[in-house]
């Protein structure tokens, strides 16, 4: 399939640069009117001023693109999902609507240890299918790079199945997404080690990690009361830095924790959720220049207050947005959704939530350097709108108006 393409009539916007966007940096977007962009072998040649572009050799080799004014983005960088696991909980849903809390589902036996039950019995081939799925739909609202966490085996044996299942997705030559593993056995503690939180650490420290490790990029853990509080987190995290993992955690997202100024004490890449987190928490991440992920969606399913946006753009710390789709708490894989929320009910503007989405998402996955904008030597992940204006994304209010994706330089979706 061809990866080499030159795209003109462009009105091309960007965030710049090879790392996190922060603080008032945010809101800063390059522009470039007529702009014409040259994808060479999946990678970025040249982006800018179309009066510019340079002249091309042998012009045979190369697919174009004429954009016809349209507004011209760096793909979406979607950096939280549980893309792997196994059935559905539409039950827990219809619970949530008659007033029972997250917590108060996981504790009756539902929540992540249901979706463990399920994902246990199937096999990585059936798991992937199903995600493919997915990943069909985010490629279409121009999602170019996508993490999926393991976490829904809890015993090592299923772990392992699912990053197979995810390395199946990954390397498959017609992929249609980057897609990064992150490996979540500290998701929850089982049912088998119930009361005994410590001794499940033991087993992910002792087995868990030594077989995922060259398998997953990062490692996670859901940092929350009477699941993996401060102490369990640290100790497990350390044992993870020292595999030679990347760190993310899921802090501070049903109470204040401490989960983000633990993720700041350890250098974590990133910080999710964040609904409830410390004045402190928030300035530990942005002195610690630790990503902050975001994700409307999920406080949105469940009535929860929005994470704090504009307090950690306003402290000069990165935020970048994600979806978390997964099973329980938010089954939606919603961009245009996403967007909406966060400059709605988050307080964020439309440039911010670009960022968010691009550069920052990037960042949040630890790929700064290869995607998330528009420039030379970055891989060639870019979205064309329907529009000549980008601030129709959140006026779309959850409503596609992305009309072609290109990943690495080959068209993987067009929604004419």
């Amino acid at each position: 399939m061809n990866n080499s393409v030159i795209i003109t009539n462009a009105v091309m916007s960007t965030p710049l640069g090879r790392s996190a966007r922060k603080g008032a940096d945010m809101a800063s977007l390059h522009t470039v009117e007529k702009a014409a962009i040259v994808v060479t072998d999946g990678v970025i040649d040249y982006a800018g001023p179309q009066s510019d572009m340079p002249a091309v050799t042998d012009e045979s080799r190369y697919s174009h693109i004429d954009a016809g004014g349209c507004a011209v983005l760096p793909g979406f960088v979607d950096s939280h999902t549980h893309l792997i696991f196994g059935g559905y909980r539409p039950d827990e849903f219809e619970w949530r609507l008659k007033g029972d809390s997250y917590m108060s589902i996981m504790e009756r036996g539902g929540g992540i240890q249901s979706t463990v039950n399920a994902t246990r019995t199937e096999s990585a081939e059936a798991l992937a299918r199903k995600a493919q799925w997915f990943i069909d739909r985010m490629a279409a609202m121009g999602v170019t790079t996508v993490e999926a966490k393991s976490g829904y085996g809890l015993d090592t044996a299923t772990e392992l199945k699912m990053l197979d299942a995810i390395d199946r997705l990954a390397s498959d030559p017609n992929q249609k997404l980057r897609i990064v593993a992150t490996f979540l056995g500290a998701h929850a503690v089982p049912k088998e080690y119930k009361g005994r939180t410590a001794e499940y650490v033991d087993l992910m420290i002792s087995e868990m990690l030594p077989a995922v490790k060259g398998k997953a990029r990062f490692c996670d853990i859901f940092t929350e009361k009477n699941v993996f509080e401060i102490e369990d987190s640290r100790r497990f995290l350390k044992a993870a830095r020292e595999a030679g993992f990347k760190l993310k955690l899921h802090a501070d997202e049903i109470v204040t924790l401490g989960g983000a100024e633990l993720a700041a004490e350890l250098g974590a890449v990133s910080a999710d959720h964040l609904l409830h987190v410390s004045d402190q928490g928030v300035e530990d991440m942005a002195a610690a220049g630790v990503v902050a992920t975001l994700l409307p969606l999920t406080a949105f399913t469940l009535k929860e207050p929005y994470a704090p946006a504009r307090k950690f753009i306003d402290s000069g710390a990165a935020v970048a947005l994600a979806t978390d789709l997964n099973p329980g708490s938010c089954f939606s894989g919603s961009i245009p959704l996403t967007i909406a929320l966060a400059c709605i009910y988050m307080n964020m503007t439309i440039e911010e939530t670009i960022t968010a989405l691009t550069i920052n998402g990037a960042a949040a996955v630890d790929l700064a350097e290869r995607t998330g904008s528009l420039e030379q030597g970055k891989d060639a992940d870019i979205i064309i709108l329907n529009t000549d204006n980008y601030r129709m994304l959140p006026y779309y209010v959850g409503m596609n108006c992305v009309r072609t994706v290109i990943s690495r330089g080959r068209v993987v979706a067009k929604n004419d």
